[in-house]
């Protein structure tokens, strides 16, 4: 991606791999900050809660707690979803 990103824009790729890694430090910092990040065009990113549960090893039937934690959820947008429709003939 860094390749076709720099041929598109005509900036070394470099510039290209600075930017990439400095736009994903923005996103993981605003979704520490429990910040949505919507990408348009493309989806939105945000943190969820999960509670704590239980959970059972699929091989010994044996239950266990699952901790409560936090995830990353990701939504395409409504754009993205037609052009993957689109792609895969749905």
């Amino acid at each position: 991606m860094t390749a076709a990103a720099s041929d598109a824009t005509g900036l070394a790729k470099s510039d290209v791999t600075a930017i990439g890694q400095r736009m994903f430090e923005l996103i993981g910092d605003a979704l520490k900050a429990g910040d949505t990040v919507k990408l348009t065009g493309f989806g939105t990113l945000q943190v969820r809660s999960r509670a704590e549960r239980i959970g059972r090893n699929p091989r010994t039937g044996t239950e266990h707690k699952i901790t409560p934690r936090h995830t990353v959820i990701f939504t395409p947008s409504a754009k993205l979803r037609e052009a993957l429709d689109e792609l895969i003939g749905a």
